[in-house]
């Protein structure tokens, strides 16, 4: 097989860059190892920047993501079950954010590719890269017991975390920070609060979050090496119920949960994101901790980033937008990573944290609460910077 841009992973970030590329006109091949039903299966965020919504309300994606998202602009902090925060993000910076499932993107990128033709092969096994410091970079992978080759003139990393194509970049330094803690997380099909909650609280962190007008996401943050078979539904409602104050407690609507799992905390960074002719987008290069809710959002502004450049090489022949691709996204990334530890920092109980640091803990969270700076600051960047280009 011959195309322009071979891509790695038919996730959100492999999904979105092969429908940009396909409405420029430059042709691609999806290669996922998973099932297609695989892919559709996995719950993850669901809070969209105003960036996120623009780029697919402009790319095409918009119908169903206007007419079942839920907007909302208001971002709240409890702590100790006593205290309350609650900080408009349209009064402070002027924009407003987008409650919308992931889940529901990767349906709507199948159907835009589906309606389209384009060529995504599912299940592929052993997949490699080859020749990605060479003018000819090419695929191979397995299907049906057949061996396949794709050849290209660029191949992009969009397979995650666990995927092949971050260890063909040589000498890349990495970056990580564990966190101590997990998030158990549950799906229900109840009304969901009417915005986000977060509440610090000495029993730790717990989050009411919403996915539409009928289906909630609750955490509550546990040991990291704790097993759902420990939680049933009753113990997980009276955990996340005792974490906040009763204003929010009596607005919360429980019932039988329909997903349950537990998440992880960490940190990661891969340095370059780029290596010859193979680029890294999304999950690839980095992961942030849930609490700032950028982990899509950064996949989406690596695919922005991306599919410009390549745009640019293609249209006019002008590759410097490839070549600062890398130093583009990294700069976006580390500016989500610090803001998602600073938030998860600020939130959650810490197994060895000492009367000294609870201390000052609940004394940012006091000056938070009393500075009009500090909460615009944080609209900021909650919301998500304008990109570069």
């Amino acid at each position: 097989m011959r195309t322009q841009v071979a891509v790695v992973g038919a996730g959100p970030a492999g999904s979105l860059l092969a429908h940009l590329l396909d409405r420029a006109g430059i042709a691609t091949i999806v290669v996922e190892r998973q099932s297609r039903d695989y892919v559709l299966s996995r719950i993850r965020a669901g809070v969209l920047e105003p960036g996120t919504v623009d780029l697919l309300q402009n790319s095409g994606l918009g119908d169903r993501l206007m007419a079942e998202g839920h907007v909302h602009d208001t971002i709240n902090i409890a702590w100790q079950a006593r205290e309350l925060l609650s900080v408009d993000t349209f009064d402070a910076v002027g924009k407003r954010m987008m409650a919308y499932g992931q889940t529901k993107i990767q349906e709507d990128l199948y159907a835009a590719s589906d309606a389209a033709g384009r060529e995504i092969v599912f299940e592929a096994e052993d997949v490699e890269l080859h020749g990605i410091d060479t003018e000819s970079p090419f695929v191979t992978f397995g299907k049906d017991g057949i061996a396949e080759r794709i050849d290209c003139d660029y191949i992009a990393g969009c397979d995650g975390f666990h995927g092949v194509s971050r260890p063909m970049i040589p000498n890349r330094t990495e970056y990580e920070k564990e966190y101590p803690f997990g998030w158990l997380g549950i799906l229900s099909a109840t009304p969901p609060m009417p915005a986000l909650v977060y509440a610090n609280h000495e029993r730790g962190f717990a989050l009411c979050s919403m996915r539409n007008p009928m289906l909630s996401r609750y955490y509550v943050q546990c040991d990291s090496d704790d097993s759902i078979d420990n939680w049933s539904d009753d113990r997980f409602w009276e955990e996340l119920l005792a974490r906040f104050p009763p204003a929010i407690r009596d607005q919360i609507v429980t019932g039988p949960s329909i997903e349950k799992s537990i998440a992880p905390l960490r940190s990661f960074v891969s340095e370059p994101m780029a290596y010859g002719r193979l680029f890294l987008a999304g999950d690839a290069a980095h992961i942030v901790p849930p609490t700032g809710a950028k982990g899509l959002n950064l996949a989406v502004a690596d695919v922005h980033y991306l599919s410009l450049a390549l745009r640019a090489h293609y249209d006019d022949g002008d590759d410097s937008k490839l070549d600062q691709y890398s130093a583009t996204a990294l700069r976006r990334v580390w500016s989500a990573v610090r803001f998602s530890w600073w938030l998860t920092m600020l939130l959650h109980k810490f197994p060895s944290q000492t009367a000294f640091g609870q201390r000052a803990q609940e004394q940012e969270l006091a000056y938070l609460m009393s500075s009009t700076h500090a909460q615009n600051s944080m609209c900021e960047q909650y919301i998500g910077l304008p990109y570069e280009w």
